[in-house]
C-alpha cells in the first residue's frame, strides 16, 4: 500500500505532461488487445472531479488532490474524504453511445467519466500505443493518474503513446468525456441529428516494435495508370534499415531506403493492374514490411477525375446512383460495428446505389472497408454543418484537424471519390475564406481525389440557379435541394428551370420528404407514404433536366434520431425522411428510386 501510495504522489507531481497524439493507418492490421467491454461510469455534470470548488483545474495543480476523479484513488485510511469510486459506479458497454444505455441519459449532454483498469506485460523492446476509434466529443484521456492528452472532434481516431507507463498489474484508464454543444465547436450548437456522447468507437492498446511503420498512402497514378505511387513513413527510424512493399498477386517486391525523417517516397510499374470499379470490386494484398513486423492492408486501385462537366472513374464517365444516409445502428444508437455497416450498405446496394454519401461527419472505418469490398464509392464529409463560428480561428484549427484526421485515415480506400467540406453553409466573406482554405488544404493532403460541398440555389429571374462562390474552388457542384417539401410546388415539377455558374458536374446531394411508415392516405397528404412517393416521382422530373447532372444521394437512406423532429404521432424524435423506417421496413419510395437507378 504504501509503494502504491509513493507511485501516486509521484504521478501527481508531472500530471502537467501532456504528449501530442499519434493517427495510426490500418490500426486493425496490428497487434491489438481490446479494450472493449464493460466500462465503470460516473456522471458528472458540475464536473466536481475535474475542479475545485474554486474552479482550480485538478490536472494543472501539483498539489495532492484526492477529489480528481482521473487519480482513482481508493484509500485504506477510513477518515480520508474520497466522494466517488468509480469500482463501485455502473458499468456500461464501450463501444457505445450512453443516451441509449443508460435512460436517464438519453437527452444528456455535459461530463462523464470512465474507467477501465487492466493488467499488460509489455516485452522489452516494444512500445505500446492506447488508441481510440472516437469520442464525442472532448476527451480528456489520463493513464494510471497521468495526463496523457486532449482530443476535441467527436468522429475522428486518435491516440497516445503509454509504454513508460504501463505496469504489468492494475493499470487504469480514466476518460472524461464532454458532449456538449458549443458555439466555436465543429458541429456548432444546431443540427439536425442526434448528439449521441461517449467512446463510440473501439479502444485498443497497440503493441509495435521500437521502430514501426506509422502510416503510408498507396494509389495509382492519374497520369500512368501501369505506375503506382506513394510513400511511407516510419516512426522512429534506424538507420540502415528499409522498408519493403510487397503485392504478392502482382510479383511486386519494392526495397525501399528510409530518409533520416523517416519517410520513403515510391513508384512501382505494373503492367497488369486490374482496376478497381463498382462491377469488379478488386482488391490486393500489400505488405509493408519493416523491423520483423509486417502489416498488411487491402487496396484497390483506381482512378477518379472530372472532365468536361463529367465524372470519369478509371478515365470512363460515370453517373453516381447513391442515397445519404446517418452512422445509427438497428438499437438507435451510435453505429460502430462492421454489422452495422453491413446492415446500411447491403441495403444501398439493393436500392441499386453505386455510391454512398456518409453524412454529416466521419462515419466509422468499417463503412469504407465494406464499401471497398462491395463496390460502393463514398462520399466523406466533416461537420461543417449550417451555421459554424466562421470567424472563429480555433474553429479554423479544428476543422481542419478533423479533415487531416478523416483523410489520413481513409486515404488508402478506393471507395472513397470525395472529400466534402461542408453542408448547407450560408454564404459570407468569412464562410468562403474559411472553406477555400479547407480546399486547399486537402488538396495538400491527397490530390488524388475530388473536392465538394453540399451548397444550397438561389433564385434569380424565375430560375434556380447555382452560382455559390465556392463553386469555383470545389471539382464537383453539390446542392441541396427539397422541392415540396420546404418550399414549392410539386405539380410545376417538370417546368422548373435550372442553371449553373460552374461547367462542373453536379451531384443532387439531397432532395426527399418525409412519410411516417404505414401511414397511407393520399398523395397531396404530408407525412403519407404516397405523398413522399409522389414527391420522388416529380423532384426526378425536375432533376433530370438539371444542367451537368452527375449523380444524387436522396435525403435519406433510413429516418434517425433528432430532437429537432417533435410532431407527436408522426416524428416523435425522428427525422422521417428515410426510404426505410428505424425498423428497417422500405417505405414506396424506396421502389421509386430502385425503379430509376435501373435506368441509369
Amino acid at each position: 500500500m504504501i509503494r502504491a501510495l509513493l507511485i501516486f504522489i509521484l504521478l501527481i507531481e508531472n500530471l502537467a505532461f501532456s504528449q501530442s497524439s499519434i493517427s495510426f493507418q490500418n490500426v486493425n492490421g496490428r497487434q491489438l488487445t481490446s479494450l472493449n467491454g464493460k466500462w465503470n461510469y460516473i456522471v458528472d455534470p458540475y464536473e466536481t472531479g475535474y475542479y475545485s470548488f474554486h474552479l482550480e483545474v485538478y490536472d494543472q495543480k501539483k498539489s495532492f488532490q484526492m477529489g480528481a476523479f482521473y487519480n482513482n484513488y481508493h484509500s485504506a485510511n477510513k477518515q480520508d474524504l474520497v466522494e466517488y469510486d468509480f469500482d463501485k459506479s455502473p458499468a456500461m458497454s464501450i463501444p457505445n453511445d450512453w443516451n441509449t444505455q443508460a435512460r436517464e441519459l438519453f437527452y444528456y449532454e455535459g461530463t462523464v467519466w470512465f474507467k477501465k483498469s487492466f493488467d499488460y506485460n509489455l516485452p522489452k523492446g516494444k512500445r505500446l500505443f492506447l488508441n481510440f476509434g472516437a469520442i464525442n466529443y472532448k476527451a480528456d484521456v489520463y493513464f494510471n493518474g497521468r495526463k496523457l492528452g486532449t482530443h476535441i472532434g467527436g468522429f475522428t481516431a486518435f491516440g497516445f503513446e503509454v509504454t513508460d507507463y504501463v505496469v504489468s498489474k492494475n493499470n487504469f484508464i480514466v476518460v472524461k468525456v464532454d458532449n456538449r454543444r458549443q458555439k466555436e465547436g465543429v458541429p456548432t450548437t444546431n443540427t439536425d441529428w442526434w448528439n449521441y456522447g461517449g467512446i463510440t468507437r473501439n479502444v485498443d492498446l497497440v503493441e509495435v516494435n521500437d521502430s514501426f511503420v506509422e502510416d503510408y498512402s498507396i494509389q495509382i497514378s492519374k497520369e500512368d495508370k501501369s505506375k503506382i505511387v506513394g510513400f511511407v513513413k516510419v516512426n522512429n527510424p534506424v538507420q540502415g534499415k528499409g522498408v519493403t512493399i510487397q503485392i504478392p498477386e502482382l510479383a511486386l517486391n519494392m526495397p525501399l531506403q528510409i530518409e533520416a525523417d523517416g519517410m520513403a517516397k515510391f513508384e512501382i510499374k505494373s503492367s497488369s493492374i486490374k482496376l478497381w470499379s463498382p462491377n469488379a470490386p478488386k482488391l490486393y494484398d500489400v505488405v509493408f514490411s519493416y523491423n520483423n513486423q509486417s502489416l498488411t492492408d487491402k487496396i484497390g486501385f483506381r482512378t477518379i477525375e472530372v472532365n468536361n462537366g463529367k465524372i470519369l472513374l478509371n478515365s470512363e464517365p460515370i453517373f453516381l446512383k447513391g442515397i445519404s444516409m446517418h452512422e445509427e445502428s438497428a438499437r438507435g444508437g451510435r453505429a460502430h460495428s462492421r454489422q452495422d455497416a453491413i446492415r446500411l450498405l447491403t441495403w444501398a446496394k439493393e436500392l441499386g446505389c453505386n455510391y454512398v454519401r456518409l453524412a454529416h461527419y466521419p462515419h466509422n472505418e468499417n463503412m469504407t472497408r465494406f464499401a471497398d469490398e462491395l463496390g460502393l464509392m463514398v462520399w466523406e464529409e466533416i461537420p461543417v454543418y449550417w451555421t459554424i463560428d466562421f470567424k472563429n480561428e480555433t474553429t479554423q484549427q479544428n476543422a481542419r484537424n478533423q479533415l487531416r484526421e478523416m483523410i489520413g485515415r481513409d486515404k488508402n480506400r478506393a471507395s472513397v471519390i470525395i472529400w466534402s467540406m461542408a453542408n448547407e453553409t450560408p454564404i459570407s466573406n468569412e464562410r468562403n475564406q474559411f472553406l477555400s482554405g479547407l480546399v486547399s488544404y486537402s488538396k495538400q493532403m491527397d490530390s488524388s481525389r475530388l473536392i465538394s460541398a453540399a451548397l444550397l440555389s438561389s433564385q434569380k429571374d424565375g430560375q434556380n440557379v447555382i452560382d455559390d462562390p465556392l463553386g469555383e474552388y470545389i471539382d464537383v457542384l453539390a446542392c441541396n435541394q427539397y422541392l415540396g417539401w420546404y418550399g414549392g410546388n410539386l405539380e410545376d415539377a417538370e417546368n422548373i428551370v435550372w442553371s449553373s455558374k460552374y461547367k462542373k458536374p453536379l451531384i443532387i446531394s439531397e432532395f426527399g420528404g418525409d412519410a411516417k411508415q404505414g401511414f397511407h392516405g393520399d398523395k397531396k397528404e404530408r407525412w403519407t407514404e404516397e405523398f413522399q412517393e409522389y414527391l420522388y416521382i416529380q423532384n426526378l422530373k425536375m432533376i433530370n433536366k438539371m444542367p451537368y447532372l452527375a449523380g444524387m444521394s436522396p435525403w435519406i437512406l433510413v429516418d434517425f434520431r433528432s430532437p429537432r423532429r417533435l410532431l407527436p404521432g408522426i416524428q416523435d424524435g425522428y427525422n422521417r425522411k428515410g426510404l426505410i423506417s428505424f425498423e428497417g421496413k422500405k417505405k414506396k419510395a424506396f421502389w421509386v428510386m430502385k425503379e430509376y437507378y435501373k435506368t441509369k
